[in-house]
């Protein structure tokens, strides 16, 4: 049974930053890809960045060059810098190697919420 707990969220102004983290714990992480995902209120899901066991990293558009997925160990960690509004939203921690393998539209149609975490909520004021 994977269990996923995200924290790290606030709120803050525009142009500021956020460093989210995700414990990861029930299975190995050797093998397995983990990812960020998050959902405002009256919108799609949106897949934001994913990591895999090579440390290979990909990125939403929206966010490439602010935003930064990194691992240690257990913990993934999501480095957000120049936050805009438009970030505001839950952010969940995710694993499944479809996300990596596939992306993140068929991780959403496919997986279910025993592969990511309750979320933390970030909040960007204009």
């Amino acid at each position: 049974q994977v269990h996923l707990v995200e924290s790290g969220g606030g709120t803050v102004r525009a142009g500021g930053s956020l460093r989210l983290s995700c414990f990861a714990s029930g299975y190995s992480l050797i093998s397995f890809c983990l990812g960020w995902f998050r959902q405002a209120p009256g919108k799609e899901r949106e897949g934001v960045a994913s990591i895999d066991d090579d440390g290979v990293t990909t990125y939403a558009a929206s966010v490439k060059g602010r935003f930064t997925i990194s691992r240690a160990g257990s913990t993934i960690f999501l480095e957000m810098t120049n936050l805009r509004p438009e970030a505001t939203g839950t952010y969940h921690c995710a694993t499944d190697l479809v996300i990596c393998r596939n992306g993140w539209d068929l991780f959403f149609q496919v997986s279910s919420s025993d592969y990511w975490g309750q979320g933390t909520q970030v909040t960007v004021l204009s």
